[in-house]
């Protein structure tokens, strides 16, 4: 079985590609799916549809664009790693978590020490937490092997 594996939230550092080559170098059969990581090109997918002088209904409809991509990766993966990083909020990856939580799909969550209780509910519903891409790593070596 190949695991597709949902890689959501912060998008400011490199830990999707450190996750990837911790994957790559244990040979482990996975395939990663993730949001748009672009963040000026995620802020304006909706103006596909047309500007809007309201800063309000230009994120609305960029949203809803998003959510197309995010909503189908997300019901189709089998695990999510959703991050989130020190510097913003990711409100979106903590949505993400919430998602998966409702459609019964673990997720792991991957942050540090200084959040732990802003991120109490979304930790609770996760099956792990992990503080680092290596022990993400770790984790996908047990799940996954034969």
């Amino acid at each position: 079985m190949i695991w597709n594996i949902y890689l959501s939230g912060e998008i400011h550092t490199d830990w999707r590609q450190q996750l990837k080559a911790g994957c790559e170098a244990h040979n482990l059969p996975v395939e990663f799916t993730s949001a748009v990581t672009d963040h000026q090109a995620s802020d304006s997918a909706g103006d596909l549809l047309g500007e809007e002088e309201s800063g309000f209904w230009r994120d609305h409809k960029s949203a809803k664009v998003n959510a197309i991509r995010t909503k189908n990766l997300i019901e189709s993966c089998d695990l999510a790693i959703v991050r989130f990083g020190d510097k913003y909020k990711q409100w979106n990856a903590a949505f993400d978590a919430g998602y998966c939580a409702a459609l019964g799909t673990p997720y792991i969550t991957l942050h540090d020490e200084t959040v732990i209780h802003a991120l109490k509910e979304v930790d609770a519903s996760a099956m792990a937490w992990a503080t680092t891409p290596e022990q993400v790593v770790e984790i996908l070596k047990y799940v996954v092997s034969k």
